[in-house]
């Protein structure tokens, strides 16, 4: 039984931005694991922080935890153009994962925002809700990760089949993203192999979702390409990002070099990824037995 005190102390180390940050993110997965109205309190107040890594995380938690009760603070993260891009997506796309069709106004209202990304990630949220809609009553199936996606994987099992229908820029995003869920459910190495295609397409937002989805894949036959995008200069911090903690999740040798290699890069979203991966692949390499580890940091005996 976890108590309201150490539900507290988990949320104070979050929001504590004098703590290391890998240990803030463990805090926070902690959080979202425990749930509740307390939990999600906790992640809420961390808004403030100047972390836009940090607060992108917050955004992807609360949607995962599909709780309603925190459809408020992500409209409003959603709304506060002070917020980086790359935050007022997550929270766009949050809103989607939680699936209550409360939202969806004001998730077309944001489709036809001025900064790309989040145009594009509230069509796709107001497409997985419609599509929840249609679908409603119907069993899901559950495929072999635990996330909330923003697009059911297509039905479709033929990998050259859906690897065109992911690189096919004429297509609409949401049926590509569909793709893209359905070759990381297939896996193996041609299906990671038609993934990594994708991080050279034209969207920012797409490039981003396959480093996340590669990240889950953890298939090393997609390390080489993840490298190549971190070590593009000119390519969006938010897609380097997510090369950068889908290496970390994947831990091969070759990852380690390269994530040391750009853990003092200039932008920081791209350093603190790094920094967060680097504590990623100790965890995949190491013998912890889970990565939310906060509680258990809290029980531990002092050394």
């Amino acid at each position: 039984m976890v108590t309201e005190q150490e539900v507290e102390a988990v949320g104070k180390m979050l929001v504590d931005p004098g703590q290391p940050l890998q240990a803030r993110f463990r805090a926070l997965f902690t959080l979202r694991g425990l749930g509740g109205p307390g939990a999600i309190t906790w992640i809420s107040r961390a808004f403030g922080d100047d972390s836009a890594l940090l607060k992108h995380e917050l955004a992807y938690c609360l949607g995962q935890m599909q709780d309603s009760r925190a459809i408020p603070v992500l409209v409003d993260v959603l709304r506060d153009t002070c917020q980086e891009p790359m935050v007022r997506h997550e929270a766009g796309e949050a809103l989607g994962a939680i699936g209550n069709p409360e939202v969806l106004e004001i998730l077309k209202q944001y489709s036809t925002d001025p900064v790309v990304e989040v145009a594009e990630t509230c069509q796709l949220a107001v497409r997985r809700l419609e599509w929840l809609q249609q679908h409603s009553g119907e069993p899901v199936a559950q495929g072999p990760y635990l996330s909330v996606d923003p697009a059911p994987p297509a039905q479709e099992r033929d990998v050259g089949q859906l690897r065109e229908m992911l690189l096919d820029e004429a297509q609409p995003l949401f049926d590509r993203y569909r793709a893209m869920f359905a070759l990381r459910d297939i896996g193996g190495e041609e299906a990671a192999l038609a993934l990594a295609e994708g991080l050279l397409c034209g969207s920012a937002l797409f490039r981003h979702e396959i480093g996340y989805v590669l990240g889950q894949l953890q298939h090393e036959a997609a390390v080489p390409h993840l490298m190549a995008a971190l070590a593009r200069p000119a390519e969006s911090p938010m897609v380097r990002h997510e090369c950068a903690e889908a290496l970390g999740a994947i831990a091969r040798p070759a990852c380690l070099a390269a994530l040391r290699a750009y853990a003092a890069d200039p932008e920081r979203v791209v350093r603190e990824s790094c920094e967060v991966a680097l504590d990623m692949y100790e965890y995949e390499t190491g013998p912890a037995f889970q990565y939310a580890d906060g509680l258990e940091q809290l029980r531990a005996p002092p050394s």
